[in-house]
């Protein structure tokens, strides 16, 4: 009975075979594995990995970027896949995964790169590093090759003799399958050409078919005709199998389902859908950040028909980093901070808001309309309006070793970073409310939490304190600062290591005693930097006036959002020095929207297509009248005596 099950229902996986995803998305160490296996022994293709959490700032900056360079790069060149570390945290543990996001590069089936960060031109760099060392190790040196050289450039050598050295190559290469391939079969080519002045013959070890992913009928049909020789070629088809010859089979197929399944699935990005696309007039409104203030501008702008163009990494600001649920947002319950920055986000697209995934460097206010300069783009954006609600960053101890080991050890946000030290001994410095929901989260998965404040009582709302306090897994230093981070050289295989720089992990802090001067140092895996942030306004410098009260906070007119520039408006942490609380900044995006909307009401601006469609109309209308009268009447069909008629019965006249 279990026999006849199994050899039907290994009939029912006769499957077609895919064509392989532009970025696929890992569900399991083993397929993982497997894909490694598969693209060292089959394709030769570098592995290119993202290891991301969906609550991490950065990684959503990068996935875009991620997803354009491969298509920029190709399915011939590399492979592209994506890792939750959320949900895939034995591939974190077994990779080293420190911070994120981090891209790892492998080839042969080793890592032989890999970096952390937000950075494109990095991405870009190792890529094309990689897929010239995968072109450069696409090589093969046979045996029949080898002994027909030395036929021509030393007959003193003996087949046995030349066998040896073709065995040296052969065992410097795993899983070559008794081959002369790569990297060996580059090094002994060079070897033999400083000796004799020429080099024998090497072929591809792997051809552009098989590199080439396969899609439609062709393909269904090559899988169909390796199956077919495949099963003329063993000693037992599907009926005479045993079992256990079955059971082998069906795990075989099942794994190439998985393949299959997994191959089929499409990341679409909301960028690609909403994205900008530029036109021949000046955008009515730019709105600058992805927080609540530019969610809430944003949306406000939408309903007024506004089509506002929302700049933005797609990370959502601070509240893209809030792990916890936000409790202090009315309406809104059992919600993380990346759950309410994606609704508004949602909502604004609903309305006709567009989003250009992108970094603004500069405001040029020297002239009309203003103009707006990105990290990515050539193109200068051109605005009637500007809504400034590009948030603040997180701010930094600034202590010996803390930049050093940024990465692998020192973060400054838990939902992002946090999932990586399960089980681990960690750090929090700080003592306000991102403190507190830093360490709750991270308790949710870290062996223990140690929160390290200089004072002996806490700035952060009383609710939040004592949900702290009374937590088992979190302890607090109070009346600490935190002198030096210490480090340990991070292990590295033997094959890849970094003879340049040696890298280091957090394992340690150095502390001192505010009072008391002593001290002491505390053994930890991880830190994680949360004591407020910073203004997000470093790139108007010059551009704009900044509150004299409040460094880095930009200064704005009675109680409206405008700016020292007209046209200009500010909206949530960016000139709120007092309370940047999520909801505050909401209402600021509204209200500058609003007055932004006024602006242009006021001064005729953001009209022009408009116009132009009316004096084309107008146009049109003026050689009407140049010309015959052709102008239809409708009631000159019932002989002039339809007016005043209804409709039906100016149908029977």
């Amino acid at each position: 009975m279990i026999r006849t099950f199994l050899f039907n229902f290994l009939l029912l996986l006769s499957s077609t075979t895919e064509a392989r995803p532009l970025v696929r998305q890992i569900r399991s160490s083993h397929e993982f594995e497997r894909l490694l296996s598969k693209h060292s022994k089959q394709t030769g293709l570098p592995v290119i990995v993202d290891f991301y959490s969906d609550g991490c700032g950065p990684c959503r900056m990068m996935a875009p970027i991620f997803k354009k360079l491969a298509k920029e790069i190709g399915q011939e060149k590399a492979v592209f896949v994506k890792v939750d570390t959320n949900a895939q945290y034995e591939l974190s543990s077994k990779y080293q995964i420190r911070s994120l996001p981090t891209f790892a590069f492998f080839l042969n089936g080793k890592k032989v790169n890999q970096f952390s960060g937000a950075g494109e031109a990095q991405l870009r760099q190792l890529t094309n590093s990689i897929i010239r060392d995968a072109e450069i190790q696409n090589t093969k040196l046979t045996i029949e090759s080898l002994l027909s050289y030395y036929e021509s450039v030393d007959t003193s050598k003996s087949p046995q003799d030349i066998q040896i050295v073709y065995s040296k190559c052969v065992s410097m290469m795993k899983d070559s399958e008794e081959e002369c391939v790569g990297a060996p079969a580059n090094q002994l080519s060079r070897r033999l050409k400083q000796k004799y002045k020429s080099v024998p013959k090497m072929e591809e070890r792997f051809s552009k078919q098989a590199q080439t992913p396969e899609s439609g009928s062709s393909s269904n049909e090559k899988t169909s005709e390796s199956k077919t020789r495949g099963s003329n070629s063993n000693k037992h088809n599907l009926h005479s199998a045993t079992r256990e010859q079955l059971l082998e089979e069906l795990e075989a197929r099942l794994d190439a389902e998985r393949d299959a399944e997994a191959d089929k699935e499409e990341d679409d990005d909301e960028e690609d859908q909403y994205g900008w696309n530029p036109s021949d007039f000046p955008e009515k409104v730019v709105i600058v950040g992805g927080g609540p203030a530019g969610m809430s501008a944003a949306i406000y702008a939408a309903r007024a028909n506004l089509r506002p163009l929302v700049i933005c990494p797609p990370m959502g600001g601070q509240l893209q980093g809030k792990g916890v649920d936000v409790e202090n947002y009315p309406g809104l319950h059992n919600m993380t901070g990346p759950g309410v920055v994606a609704a508004m986000r949602q909502q604004a697209i609903e309305f006709g808001a567009v989003f250009e995934s992108n970094i603004v460097e500069n405001i040029n206010a020297s002239s009309r309309p203003l103009k707006v300069i990105t990290t990515n783009s050539s193109n200068i954006i051109e605005a009637h309006s500007i809504i400034i609600a590009s948030g603040a960053e997180s701010n930094w101890l600034n202590i010996p070793g803390e930049y050093q080991m940024r990465g692998n050890g020192v973060s400054s946000c838990a939902t992002c970073d946090g999932a990586i030290y399960r089980g681990k001994d960690v750090v929090v410095v700080g003592g306000g409310d991102s403190a507190m929901e830093e360490a709750l989260v991270l308790a949710r998965t870290s062996k223990s939490v140690t929160i390290i404040h200089r004072r002996d009582t806490f700035r952060a709302s009383n609710i939040l304190s004592q949900r702290v306090l009374d937590h088992p897994s979190i302890n607090v230093l109070w009346n600490k600062e935190v002198l030096q981070v210490l480090g340990k050289p991070l292990s590295q295989d033997e094959d890849n290591v970094n003879l340049d720089e040696q890298v280091m992990a957090v394992n340690g802090l150095k502390i001192r005693d505010v009072h008391t001067k002593e001290i002491s140092e505390l053994s930890t895996d991880a830190l994680f930097v949360a004591i407020g942030h910073t203004p997000a306004t470093q790139f108007l410098q010059g551009v704009l006036e900044f509150d004299p009260d409040h460094t880095g906070y930009l200064l704005t007119k009675g109680k409206t959002t405008q700016t020292s520039v007209t046209g200009i408006f500010a909206a949530g942490d960016v000139s709120d020095p007092v309370y940047r609380q999520a909801i505050t900044s909401a209402g600021s995006g509204a209200a500058a929207a609003l007055d932004a909307e006024k602006y242009l009401s006021e001064n005729n601006l953001g009209n022009e297509a408009a116009e132009l469609e009316a004096e084309l109309l107008a146009e049109i209308m003026g050689d009407n009248d140049e010309g015959p009268d052709i102008t239809y009447n409708a009631y000159s069909d019932t002989g002039g005596r339809g007016t005043g008629f209804k409709e039906s019965i100016i149908t029977e006249l």
